[in-house]
Formats: C-alpha cells, structure tokens, sequence
C-alpha cells in the first residue's frame, strides 16, 4: 500500500529555530542509533518512521555505525526513504555522523579528512541519497589537528554533500575553537549533539553557554539515559529490555540501573504524576525546559513509545517548585 502522509502532520509540532541559523527543528527528533539494525523487524521499523512523519518529527537522526552490524540503520532508513518517503524528502531534515570505528584499519576510525569524506560517501552511497541535511563529526579526535576536521566539514558542504554540519559530544572549549575554525572557513557550525538527561548533566558545565552565546543549536541524545527515566525499571529489569538482553552498542548495562538511580526514580515518578505526566515526559519537558536546547532525539522501540513521548509537548511550563523538588531529588547521595 503506497504510503500518503497526515495533512494534519505539522499541526501538533513545535518547532524551534536551531541556533541563529535559519533551519527549523522540531522539538522532538527520531534518533535510529537502536533498533533499526537489519535484526530488527521491518514492519515495525516503517510503522515507527510512518507514524513519527505523521506527527510532525521532520528530523531523522543516523550515523554511519549504527546498526548492528555498522551501517544497517542507514540501508534501514534508505529502504524506508526510497519506498514510502521518496517525495518528502524536503519536508525532512536527515542527518548522519562519523567519528566512530567503521572499518578496520588506519583509516576507518576517528576524524580524519581521508576518513570523513569516505564514510560520507558510503553513507550516502547506503541511504540512497546525494546530500544530508547535516554531517557531525561523532566525538573529538585527539590525533587529528582540528583544523584537518573542520576544514573538512567545510569541504564537505561545498562539494554539496551536506547542507549543515555540527559536532557531537566536544567539550566546552572544543566546541569553542570548532565554531571558530568553521567560522573563519565560511561554514558555520549548525549544531552540537551532547548526551544530556537528569542523569547526564555535564553541559550545564560551559557548553550551554557557548552553544547560547555563538548562537549554535543543541540537540540532546539519550535524555531518558537510555530508557532508566522511564517507568521501565521501577519494579526490576523486564526480561525483553536493552539491559537484559546485553545488545551492547550503547545499549544500557544492567550494572548501570543501580539501587540509588531506583529510588530516585521512583521520587522523580511521582513528582511526574503530580504534573500529570509520566516519568518519560516529563524527563523529555525538562531537557526541553532550556531555551537552549533545540531539539531532543527519541529512541524508541514501538510506536506507541512514540505516541506516549509526544505528550510532553502538550505539559505546562515547570514551575519553581517543581523544578527545585527535581533538583532535591537529583542532587540527593
């Protein structure tokens, strides 16, 4: 059956201004970094990217390494784009990353231009397209000078192979002397894709204040900590979770869901109920809470994941006193 999008698609949606640049993000994002892997079920996979479009969420979110095995996910999402998404591809923001070990060898790993233009092409090469929206280098690299890197992102956008380019998980100042490299090149740094959760919170630390102040676009990863901000691990470790079955790739870790992360929790849960949210929405209003923030990247496993995360827009604005209850909580030993 030929998929035709809502015409009520953008009604619902928020959509923020990324930075001082022009482009809009919707305040929700999909990101495919888990269960878009040739493992996982097709019929799913579409059903999740189907119902996200039809929401409003015009962002998708990849990069070369997810999978597993590597690069699944982008052959996932081309099969995807070039059977049911073919002509809204200029409703879409779609963007890939590189930075990550992706082949063996000296030269399929960190931030190299030979790296960096060859992981590109075959991520194009995979997703069937001629551009993304949005090309990051995945993490710093402490052996190629930056400004191999950033010269070439900026490369990169004027072959036409991306229209943007950012950085994700630099620190304060390596962010700080990335605009500037990508400033002075005539490209300028779009966005940085930090991990940022209640339980994540290092950003708060500098990197807020120089993505605010150079007027750069923040999009959070991971902001219920891979799924423990949720109402999943209230009552122990379900045995169909990321944690029980050890998926590894970033996946959390059962040793990571620890006695004290519980208890807060479970504090945090009712604070939610008392918003009349759940834990997960609410978890998503407060990483959205920063004016900031552009975006948050979902991960979902089901639709009706999505469904249920895309009540948060709907929240009132926190109040002081909610927001210092979550704070005593989060700041609690």
């Amino acid at each position: 059956m030929t998929y035709i999008a809502s015409t009520g698609r953008y009604g619902d949606m928020i959509y923020n201004r990324c930075g001082n640049s022009g482009l809009m993000l919707p305040a929700l994002s999909l990101g495919l970094w888990h269960n878009f892997s040739e493992s996982d079920h097709f019929e799913n996979i579409r059903e999740i990217l189907h119902l996200a479009f039809d929401k409003g969420v015009t962002h998708f979110d990849l990069a070369n390494n997810y999978g597993p095995p590597p690069g699944s996910a982008e052959i996932t999402f081309g099969k995807v784009l070039r059977e049911d998404f073919k002509s809204y591809r200029d409703e879409m923001v779609i963007s890939t990353k590189a930075g990550w070990k992706m082949w063996d060898g000296p030269y399929g790993d960190w931030g190299s231009k030979k790296y960096l233009v060859s992981s590109l092409d075959q991520s194009l090469k995979r997703m069937g397209m001629e551009y993304v929206d949005i090309y990051y280098h995945h993490r710093p690299d402490p052996y190629t000078p930056m400004e191999e890197t950033m010269a070439t992102l900026d490369l990169i956008v004027r072959q036409g192979k991306a229209l943007y380019v950012g950085v994700s998980s630099y620190s304060a100042a390596q962010t700080e002397k990335a605009i500037a490299l990508l400033r002075e090149l005539g490209t300028p740094c779009l966005i940085h894709q930090p991990k940022y959760s209640m339980f994540e919170r290092w950003i708060e630390g500098g990197l807020l204040d120089v993505l605010g102040n150079e007027g750069v676009g923040c999009i959070a990863f991971s902001p219920l900590a891979q799924g423990l901000l949720t109402n999943k691990y209230l009552k122990g470790i379900p045995e169909d979770s990321r944690a029980a079955l050890h998926r590894g790739n970033g996946a959390i870790e059962e040793g990571e869901i620890t006695e004290d992360k519980i208890k807060k929790v479970s504090r945090l849960n009712e604070i939610a109920l008392n918003r009349g949210q759940n834990l997960a929405q609410m978890a998503l209003s407060w990483v959205l809470r920063d004016e900031r923030v552009t975006s948050v990247l979902l991960g979902v496993s089901k639709p009706g994941q999505l469904t249920d995360s895309l009540k948060c827009l709907n929240a009132a604005p926190f109040t002081a006193s909610e927001l210092h209850m979550i704070e005593d909580v989060l700041r609690t030993n």
